[in-house]
């Protein structure tokens, strides 16, 4: 049945590009009505599909995996323009022809930008942590390399546990080392090195972590549990490689104590470091232009309100967050209308700068102050990781949340295949 395996080839390309399952679902119904099926139902982890079509009393059952794993918004993108502008009686072979021409798209950015988006992206989030011009130029290095080998690693189809691990150790190292000299050269003084922590943040799965917590909400438990153990691993891979690195030199990696300045300066340069961050993540994912620059508005915008919550007002983190995510949300779908974007192109860009990866890394490294009891050690270690799952649970919260204000098929406990499958 040529209708089923076009549908199944379009589900493996959005999956490939980093869609969640409720978008991977809803376009493989939409995609089956156009050619001809009278029903399609699919189960979707992070790396596999179950298909099932319908003609009549005829049924067909495919599988179908999918082992390349990542981010690709802009062919997220065309694919999502594909099937939106999909019409009755499409025939097999018109899909087919858009399919090759989306499979043939390049990335937008080369090596170098893509390395230098990374390196930026992590200097501001070095500033949104606490780190002083020291701090940043030295994340600026360190994760620029770092992510110019993922990037290599990844095109030769290295396993990603690998691969994480190794990115981790050099980031972590580069820093470490690039620190040493200076020092060594008294060019400046031995107080940075809480600042690698933010060398490695380009290695936090942001987009594959939003996608886990939309899936979960929706009640899509496969998709939701693969793609979290995916998530932990990397994560893990990742925490482990910096502590290896950090541990026999005894690195603090708990505290930055450079000065920054204050009142309105302050938050205008948190403002603009927000900026960056999320413009610079959103070239990670391969966006355009024009999505990258929305994405940094939206998480700007975002951030900055969230930091001043905390300072200024008082709420506590995690409800700041939540907020956060919320306005994002309801941003992104703003710009929806106006601008021909995903949300999840505008949307995981922004929120990506308000995952709390420092506290999940500082709870990996703080076992390497040889000072402290164990148990003491243990109970900090703890307690981050207690901070981060609550945060990480807001940031889903929020964007459950406006996603239900803002779709209609959110708000009611529909099977995704029927939302869609009828023009």
């Amino acid at each position: 049945m040529k209708q089923s395996g076009v549908v199944i080839r379009l589900g493996r390309m959005m999956l490939a590009a980093g869609a969640g399952s409720y978008r991977v679902k809803s376009s493989m119904a939409r995609a089956a009505a156009a050619v001809g099926l009278d029903r399609h139902e699919a189960t979707v982890t992070m790396t596999e599909l179950v298909t099932s079509s319908y003609v009549g009393e005829r049924f067909r059952t495919e599988t179908a995996e999918q082992r390349r794993v990542g981010v690709n918004v802009a062919r997220l993108e065309a694919l999502r323009r594909i099937v939106h502008d999909l019409q009755p009686h499409t025939t097999v072979e018109e899909l087919d022809a858009r399919l090759d021409k989306v499979n043939q798209m390049h990335g937008l950015y080369g090596n170098v930008a893509n390395a230098l988006a990374s390196g930026v992206a992590c200097a501001g989030f070095c500033f949104l942590n606490a780190g002083g011009w020291v701090e940043c130029l030295l994340v600026l290095l360190a994760a620029t390399v770092g992510q110019a080998l993922r990037r290599q690693m990844l095109e030769r189809q290295y396993q990603h546990f690998f691969t994480w691990l190794v990115c981790g150790v050099v980031a972590s190292g580069l820093y470490m080392g690039a620190d040493a000299l200076l020092v060594a050269g008294g060019l400046i003084t031995n107080s940075h090195q809480g600042g690698l922590i933010s060398a490695i943040l380009f290695l936090i799965p942001g987009f594959p972590m939003v996608t886990a917590m939309l899936d979960l909400a929706r009640q899509d438990f496969s998709s939701a549990i693969s793609r979290g153990s995916y998530v932990a691993l990397v994560m893990a891979s990742a925490g482990v490689a910096v502590w290896a690195v950090t541990y026999p030199f005894g690195w603090d990696v708990t505290t930055v104590t450079s000065p920054h300045p204050h009142g309105l300066l302050l938050y205008a340069l948190r403002c603009f470091c927000s900026f960056i961050a999320a413009y610079g993540f959103a070239m990670l994912f391969n966006a355009p232009a024009r999505a990258c620059l929305l994405a940094a508005i939206v998480g700007a915008v975002a951030n900055t309100g969230r930091l001043f919550l905390i300072d200024v007002v008082g709420v506590p983190w995690q409800l700041a967050v939540g907020l956060a995510a919320v306005v994002i949300g309801l941003l992104a779908q703003a710009f929806v209308s106006r601008a021909s974007q995903s949300r999840v192109a505008l949307s995981v860009p922004a929120v990506v700068i308000m995952i709390p990866g420092v506290p999940f890394y500082r709870a990996i490294t703080s076992l390497n102050d040889r000072a402290k009891d164990p148990t003491v050690a243990v109970n900090e270690a703890m307690g981050n990781l207690w901070q981060v799952f609550f945060v990480i649970a807001a940031i889903g919260v929020g964007l459950a949340l406006a996603r239900i204000i803002t779709d209609h098929g959110w708000r009611h406990d529909v099977a995704t295949a029927d939302l869609v499958s009828k023009f």
